[in-house]
């Protein structure tokens, strides 16, 4: 799943009203993260079960307050249907697991692969039946969104796609989302208005090639140094010699060590500083691609606008993890002092209680951090940096489309490739 499918669905995008394409965000931070906050608690205290329901409050909220010409969306789904697809997809799934296990007993390691392949194409279903869900419960103007198209056509689709991203080091990136975005929005429909995309992949790889010569090309040259530097002879020869020091000059590994270490540093540092401006090209070359009809989308979204809400986020997490180290430093000082005279079983126990707690305290901790910061801040950047045109052609929508089955988003929520 992409960062844009995941961050804004095209039901946001496309619901506009005649208004001179006025569009805007009404939600403030505050009361998002009250709502994280106390999501965050119950989800601790019911070992992950409230998130059907933080989910379901997340998106009204988001829905809500996304104001399109004086008018609000409207989110009807419930947690009851996230949580009956998500167990729905585990009765699935299940048999699935069991017939790899099986499988593995007869081809061993083949097996492995043989089940990537399947769960990998099964993602991508989840992706686009979750996205189909996703629409049928946005509702504008009492008009709802719907989405038609077969989902294990996009799996294959998209399966041949990522394999030839991964192939070519992500330089057919942009033709592919391009193509998927057209297949995404040729069955999305507005009522009975359809959409779809006019986002050229040309244009994408042009934006986006110096990025990817900044990040691939000294990755690559990076990956060649560290493969050269180790003399595969001497390595064979020394393999079985005493002297350590030795064997890593001789053989080379010291250097591709000293190769590896900055081409990873490399990596690092390419991520953290261009991820934020790539996907703010991504986001204003998919908005202003979007079409309803005549229905127009274009974008002012700026890469500072995007910089700033990673910078926030990196912000929040830094002073989150001092907070959390001020309380987990000196608890792991008293709580065995506190367990000093028990016997080794309940201490045991007591010790591993506290680890797992504080373990699960900080991960939704930065959690809540990122959807607080990294989450809103996209949808209010995105949304109120949207240009409509056109939307004289809205008054003639008719509602059109049935509520689909909450299957698909259990599924990709079981899968781990769900989105917002």
């Amino acid at each position: 799943m992409t960062t844009f499918d995941a961050t804004v669905p095209a039901a946001q995008i496309g619901a506009v009203a005649p208004a001179g394409g006025f569009v805007r965000f009404r939600g403030e931070p505050r009361p998002f993260w009250r709502l994280l906050a106390h999501g965050a608690v119950l989800l601790m205290f019911t070992l992950g079960i409230y998130r059907f329901w933080l989910t379901t409050d997340i998106r009204r909220f988001l829905w809500s307050n996304t104001e399109l010409a004086g008018e609000s969306l409207e989110y009807t789904g419930t947690a009851r249907e996230l949580l009956l697809g998500f167990l729905i997809a585990i009765a699935i799934l299940l048999p699935l697991y069991a017939g790899f296990f099986l499988v593995a007993l007869r081809l061993g390691e083949l097996s492995s692969l043989l089940a990537l392949l399947v769960l990998t194409v099964l993602g991508h279903y989840a992706v686009y039946r979750a996205r189909r869900y996703r629409l049928t419960r946005t509702v504008y103007r009492g008009v709802r969104f719907h989405q038609s198209g077969s989902a294990w056509r996009y799996a294959i689709c998209a399966v041949l796609w990522w394999t030839l991203i991964l192939s070519t080091l992500g330089l057919v990136y942009p033709f592919a989302q391009s193509r998927l975005e057209r297949f995404k929005m040729r069955n999305t429909f507005f009522g009975n208005l359809q959409g779809r995309f006019e986002g050229s992949g040309v244009r994408l790889f042009l934006r986006g090639c110096i990025l990817w010569l900044i990040a691939v090309v000294p990755f690559g040259i990076g990956l060649v140094a560290t493969v050269r530097a180790v003399d595969w002879s001497a390595l064979a020869d020394a393999a079985g010699g005493d002297d350590l020091s030795s064997w890593l000059e001789a053989s080379g590994l010291a250097g591709a060590m000293v190769y590896a270490g900055l081409t990873g540093i490399w990596v690092l540092l390419a991520f953290v500083l261009l991820y934020p401006v790539f996907q703010a090209i991504v986001l204003r070359w998919w908005t202003s691609g979007l079409r309803f009809g005549e229905v127009a989308v274009t974008s002012r979204l700026r890469t500072a606008q995007v910089l700033g809400v990673y910078a926030r986020f990196l912000l929040c997490a830094f002073l989150f993890s001092l907070a959390a180290a001020a309380v987990v430093i000196p608890g792991a000082i008293v709580i065995p002092k506190l367990t000093g005279e028990l016997d080794s079983m309940p201490k045991e126990i007591v010790t591993t209680f506290a680890g797992v707690a504080a373990y699960v305290a900080i991960a939704l901790g930065y959690s809540a951090i990122y959807q607080a910061t990294v989450k809103l801040g996209l949808w209010r950047c995105v949304v109120e940096s949207l240009d409509i045109s056109n939307t004289a052609v809205l008054e003639q929508v008719t509602a059109a489309g049935q509520p689909a089955s909450p299957v698909g988003e259990g599924l990709a929520d079981a899968l781990s490739v769900g989105g917002i």
